[in-house]
C-alpha cells in the first residue's frame, strides 16, 4: 500500500518548534492529504500509512504523540490495530475516524481503549481540538506506577494486575479507568466527568458505558462484587473510589 511521510515537507510558515509526530492510518489518499496538511500547519510531523500492518510498523518506529485510525483498513482491521496499539502503549491517544456511526461500534472501540471517535465528514477545527485534548490528557503528571489497595496491586506501566496474589486480567481501558480513579481517590466523579476524562467524550449516547465498565471492574477487583467496598455508587451523583 502507498505510504507517505510529511516529515520531509517544508512548512509554509518557516521553522517552528515541532510538537511531535501524528500517525495517520487511513487508506483514502484524499483524506491522507487533508489530515497531513492540517497537522503540518499546526507544527506536527506526520507519518501516514495506507494499511493496518504498515500503520503498526510506523507506530513502533516513530512513537507518535497521537494516532488517527480509520476503522476499515486493508490487511488489519481498525479494531485489531487499536487493541494492538493500546496493548503496546496505553498512554498513546487513539482517535478513531470512520463513517460508521452505529453505537455498537463506538462502544466496542472504547472497550478496546480508543480515546475518542469522530465520524466523517468532520469539522477540521473540532478534530484538531479533540486530538490536542487527548494529547494534553496524556501529558498530565501521573502518580506512582504501582498502586496498591486492599489485596489488589495495579502496575499501570506494565499493565499488570493482581488480587490476593493472583493475576487478574484487565483491558487497557479498564487500566485507564482505574488510573483515573486512583488519581482522584475519595472524590465523587459523575458519569459525564468519567466519559470526558477517561473516554475523551464531551457527550455520549448512553452512560451505560460507564456503568458496564464499573460492573466488570467490581467483578475483577472486589472481594464481594455485589457489596463493593472500593468502587462505590453514589446514587444521584456518580461513583467514588475508596482505597
Amino acid at each position: 500500500m502507498e505510504m507517505e511521510s510529511s516529515a520531509t515537507l517544508p512548512r509554509e510558515n518557516g521553522p517552528a518548534t515541532e510538537l511531535g509526530t501524528i500517525l495517520v492510518i487511513e487508506d483514502d489518499p484524499r483524506m491522507q492529504k487533508v489530515l497531513r496538511r492540517m497537522f503540518v500547519e499546526e507544527n506536527y510531523s506526520v507519518q501516514i500509512a495506507g494499511d493496518g500492518q504498515t500503520g503498526l510498523e510506523l507506530f513502533r518506529a516513530h512513537h507518535p504523540v497521537a494516532v488517527l485510525l480509520d476503522l476499515i483498513l486493508p490487511q488489519m482491521s481498525g479494531r485489531e490495530l487499536c487493541q494492538s496499539i493500546k496493548n503496546s502503549s496505553i498512554e498513546t491517544p487513539v482517535i478513531v475516524l470512520s463513517a460508521v456511526t452505529e453505537v455498537v461500534d463506538k462502544v466496542l472501540l472504547l472497550e478496546l481503549g480508543a480515546d475518542d471517535y469522530v465520524t466523517k465528514p468532520f469539522s477540521p477545527r473540532e478534530l484538531m481540538a479533540r486530538v490536542q485534548g487527548a494529547i494534553r490528557r496524556r501529558k498530565r503528571p501521573v502518580s506512582a506506577t504501582v498502586y496498591r489497595f486492599s489485596d489488589c496491586e495495579l502496575d499501570f506501566e506494565k499493565m499488570a494486575a493482581r488480587r490476593g496474589g493472583m493475576q487478574v486480567v484487565l483491558t487497557s481501558h479498564e487500566f485507564k479507568l482505574m488510573r483515573f480513579f486512583t488519581e482522584n481517590a475519595e472524590r465523587v466523579l459523575t458519569r459525564d466527568v468519567l466519559l470526558n476524562e477517561v473516554w475523551g467524550y464531551n457527550s455520549y449516547p448512553t452512560t451505560r458505558t460507564v456503568d458496564n465498565q464499573i460492573l466488570k471492574l467490581r467483578q475483577k477487583l472486589e472481594p464481594d462484587p455485589a457489596n463493593p467496598k472500593h468502587l462505590l455508587t453514589i446514587y444521584g451523583a456518580g461513583y467514588k473510589f475508596v482505597p
